[in-house]
């Protein structure tokens, strides 16, 4: 990554790397559909235990992809779009310096193609 802010490379590592397990997607899907929720009514919306799901939320938690916040007894979790954000506008300037190139190969192949005619 370049003329990224110190620290970035990693948290676009963290938030790529959390979602790469297919219950971790499933929380985030919930949570995104529900707003908030519990750890025990996310485990009873997943055929995992309830200590299973809390330490799925922890990574996501830890990259930044979902916080949570007491309300009482319960600690209701939340999706935080900052972190997918951030990686999203850096998959998207990657994907421009590829198209930015495979356009430099074409127009040169062109013009090879034109030059041999």
């Amino acid at each position: 990554m370049t003329e990224e802010l110190p620290g970035a490379a990693e948290a676009v590592d963290s938030v790529l790397g959390a979602p790469a397990d297919p219950t971790r997607r499933t929380l985030l899907d919930l949570l995104a559909a529900q707003g908030e929720a519990t750890a025990t009514s996310l485990a009873g919306q997943l055929p995992v235990s309830r200590q299973a799901v809390v330490k799925h939320l922890i990574v996501l938690d830890a990259a930044g992809l979902v916080s949570g916040g007491r309300v009482g007894r319960e600690v209701r979790y939340s999706v935080r779009p900052d972190a997918l954000n951030a990686t999203a506008r850096w998959m998207a300037g990657l994907a421009a310096d590829w198209d930015r190139r495979l356009a430099n190969i074409k127009r040169v192949a062109e013009a090879a193609e034109r030059d041999s005619d």
